[in-house]
């Protein structure tokens, strides 16, 4: 019996090494210090024990802890700056003084008193609790205060009504605040002991239930003696802060005085000084200072008073002796004042950030170099070539001769004919060339389609009759672009091809390309763009984290010199409104592109159009712009939206100065009567100038004749030469099928076309077109004072601002 024989593709096994293994240290001895290259590119991760790990999680707790600690003991504190609460009343029936008169206990600590205007404020020093707050005062009909005040207040102290909790206007403030950023917050009840002592039980229990749908898991307090007052500042001491993202990366100030130095060539422009102390973060002279309501300006110098509301006015120590302290304090406290006046810093002009707020566009800069001979050749062998058309000539005609024969359509009747099919590729690229030169019937167009815009100079005698009848023309815009969204009728006294030369036909919306460089409007140019806005606004982001600001520090009383500052500021001032301002960022004065995502306010139903004027409330700026609106999706190309949709969020495109998000956005609308309605909420998305908003326009034909899977179309347009021109878009009907056009039949815009299926005789033939739109340059930094929420006024505009 013949042996088996492995064949060649038997398995080949190692050979056993034998002898003694190598170990790892032999190893290492071997390598003389060499490591391997995925050891060197990637982080040495050391393993800690169990009990290490346990240890460094202690240590990570503990190290917040203080941190939480630091920070509630420095508001409030001798080293920081007051804890400033604002005092919000919800309801008409709560008196304000009587709030204030117990909460001004002399036995509690020394009390300040301050008054300007209308705004009602008081210093309240507690040595014994170590604290000291600042109390201010604002009124819910006036919402530029209230809304101003809450982005510097470490506490808004919420009055409540014993019965109703609050009313109509006080329920508004609430919707306001809410969708700006509530700040750390107290609810307290006034006038409950005005109540039967058997009714009070109850009352406190159905306004528990009331309050709940906006506070939940909110303590009431009571507020009618001074025991209860003493309480409630406990509480207001001890409460955990809450932080507004916006507001603790900037410094900020709030004005306690101002001074008004007019210049010597102006008397309308001067030097304003402001006193305050310092929050959020250090403040450098260097930095642009944004005044709400007024505008952005420069800084001259930082002086350094001695703080006028010291906790403990007699502990003054010398360094030279500490036994005099009691003596220098009350005979030489002013002396000392003016003294220890000292500037902190004055502004540097090489390194002082400019108020240039847009670029300076030089007319040249598009220009091109004179064409070399090459490339006048290349080209006018390129235009050679794609000015070839296909004709139909008789034989032996030469080429000469064949320039001179011309094309009628007419006698084809469209089933002959040859097209060039250059000519129908390019549809795009010769669409686009035509843009820069019909500027003015672009315009014409736009209020074709988007209708009417209202007209603040139009106003007579009958102004309330066509007030309605413009509302009501809104209205049925708006359900008709609900029912047909996009679609537009073809006009028949223009052209087509004329009316829509600017649109373009996509073979998908979501993958087709558009480049976002492609025929910008001119003021793209004035503009400023980032290269990466994410990277550098972590990069600005990680430099106020790690690097110390030059300058006063958080918690100092200083003096602001602010230059070039028109008088109707202080005037402002002196009136009771709040002097507020915000040290801004790098690169926060530029104009760009802001994009946001806001949702409809429930509480307003009125239908608000694309390009209608709003006023905008983003983080700490206020200003009036008409925006475009938009789909909120994650693709490349987003569609244009004729109005603002319920029960969806939209993305609202504006010029306006650069915001590094997270930012608060609300949207207010202007009424005849002087009065702002919320119409919708939301945050800062992005600064990009590339996102592109896309504007579909729908046309529709209707079938006249059905084959197998040819139809012919009719009124989509009306002459021969629109059939041909939009010939190579695609089509689609509204039960799904697609197809394309094959020919024109006759003159009367008539086509045959020919689909994926057989259609319905009720469907509707549809043809998409899309064109890139821009926002328009209406940005108005100066927004006009709100008329305010006053009793007698409040049953006329509830039913315009239906809070329920």
């Amino acid at each position: 019996m013949a042996a088996h024989r492995s064949g060649p593709l038997k398995q080949q096994n190692k050979a056993h090494k034998g002898g003694r293994h190598r170990g790892r240290g032999s190893a290492q001895r071997d390598g003389k210090g060499r490591l391997a290259l995925k050891t060197l590119s990637k982080k040495v991760r050391k393993d800690l024990s169990r009990v290490d790990q346990r240890h460094r999680a202690s240590q990570l707790r503990k190290q917040k802890k203080e941190a939480v600690l630091a920070e509630k003991r420095q508001l409030g504190s001798k080293d920081g700056p007051p804890h400033q609460v604002l005092v919000v009343p919800l309801h008409n029936r709560i008196s304000l003084p009587e709030a204030f008169r117990l909460l001004q206990d002399r036995d509690t600590g020394t009390v300040h008193l301050n008054e300007w205007g209308s705004t009602h404020s008081f210093m309240l020093l507690c040595p014994h609790l170590k604290h000291r707050w600042f109390f201010t005062a604002a009124r819910p009909g006036d919402l530029h205060t209230v809304l101003d005040m809450a982005k510097v207040a470490d506490t808004i102290l919420f009055l409540l009504d014993p019965l109703e909790g609050w009313d109509s206007t006080g329920d508004y403030c609430l919707s306001c605040l809410f969708a700006q950023g509530l700040p750390t917050y107290t609810l307290a009840v006034q006038g409950v002991s005005r109540l039967p002592p058997k009714k009070q039980i109850d009352a406190r229990k159905k306004l528990s239930k009331a309050v709940e749908k906006r506070f939940p898991d909110d303590k009431l307090l009571l507020l009618d003696t001074q025991q209860e007052a003493a309480m409630l500042l406990r509480q207001l001491a001890n409460q955990k802060q809450r932080h507004l993202a916006f507001r603790d990366r900037r410094a900020y100030l709030f004005a306690h005085t101002a001074d008004f130095l007019p210049s010597e060539e102006n008397n309308l422009v001067g030097t304003l000084k402001i006193s305050g102390y310092v929050r959020g973060q250090g403040l450098n002279v260097n930095s642009l200072l944004h005044i709400i309501g007024h505008g952005d300006f420069q800084m001259k110098q930082i002086d350094a008073p001695v703080d006028p509301f010291p906790l403990n006015p007699r502990v003054i120590k010398s360094q030279k002796d500490p036994g005099m302290a009691m003596e220098i304090c009350a005979t030489d406290a002013v002396a000392d004042m003016e003294e220890d006046l000292k500037v902190l810093m004055k502004a540097d002009p090489d390194r002082q950030e400019s108020l240039q707020t847009e670029v300076i566009p030089d007319p040249m800069e598009g220009e091109q170099t004179w064409p070399t001979e090459e490339e006048l050749s290349e080209a006018h062998d390129l235009l050679k070539e794609s000015s070839k058309v296909v004709k139909k000539v008789p034989k032996g005609t030469s080429s000469y001769q064949a320039e001179w024969i011309l094309d009628e359509d007419g006698e084809s009747g469209g089933e002959g004919d040859e097209y060039d099919d250059v000519e129908h590729e390019d549809f795009m690229e010769e669409e686009s060339q035509d843009e820069g030169s019909e500027k003015e019937e672009e315009e014409e167009c736009e209020t074709m389609t988007i209708g009417e815009s209202v007209r603040d100079d139009l106003y007579d005698e009958k102004v309330d009759e066509e007030a309605e009848e413009k509302m009501l023309e809104k209205y049925k815009q708006e359900r008709l672009e609900e029912m047909f969204p996009d679609e537009v009728d073809t006009p028949r006294d223009v052209a087509a091809r004329i009316r829509f030369q600017k649109y373009r036909g996509l073979k998908s919306f979501r993958t087709s390309p558009w480049d976002p460089k492609e025929n910008l409007p001119q003021d793209y140019a004035r503009i400023f763009q980032f290269q990466n806005f994410i990277n550098t606004r972590r990069r600005i982001f990680k430099e106020i984290e790690e690097k110390e600001v030059e300058g006063a520090e958080v918690g100092w009383y200083v003096t602001l010199h602010v230059s070039e500052v028109p008088v109707s500021v202080v005037e402002h001032f002196k009136r009771g409104a709040p002097l507020i301002a915000f040290c801004l960022l790098p690169h926060e004065q530029k104009m760009s592109v802001l994009n946001m995502v806001v949702s409809r306010h429930p509480g307003n139903t009125e239908p608000v159009k694309a390009k209608e004027e709003l006023i905008f409330h983003c983080g700490f700026r206020r200003f009036r712009a008409s925006p475009l609106l938009s789909q909120h999706t994650a693709a490349d190309k987003h569609k244009f939206q004729r109005f603002l949709i319920a029960d969806m969020a939209l993305v609202v495109t504006v010029y306006a100065p650069i915001t590094f998000p997270p930012a608060s956005v609300l949207l207010f609308k202007q009424n005849s009567n002087g009065m702002h309605s919320l119409i919708a909420t939301g945050h800062l998305l992005s600064v990009d100038p590339d996102r592109m908003v896309i504007k579909r326009v729908v046309l529709s034909g209707h079938p006249f004749k059905i084959f197998t899977k040819m139809a012919v179309v009719r009124y989509m347009f009306f002459n021969r030469e629109d059939v041909l021109w939009f010939k190579p878009v695609e089509l689609r009907t509204k039960w799904g099928r697609r197809g394309h056009i094959k020919e024109p039949l006759g003159t009367h815009g008539h086509m045959k076309c020919s689909f994926d299926g057989k259609l319905k005789s009720q469907d509707t033939v549809l043809m998409n077109l899309y064109k890139r739109v821009f926002p328009k340059w209406t940005y108005d930094p100066y927004v006009p004072e709100p008329v305010p929420w006053v009793k007698d006024e409040i049953s006329s505009t509830v039913p315009e601002v239906d809070m329920e």
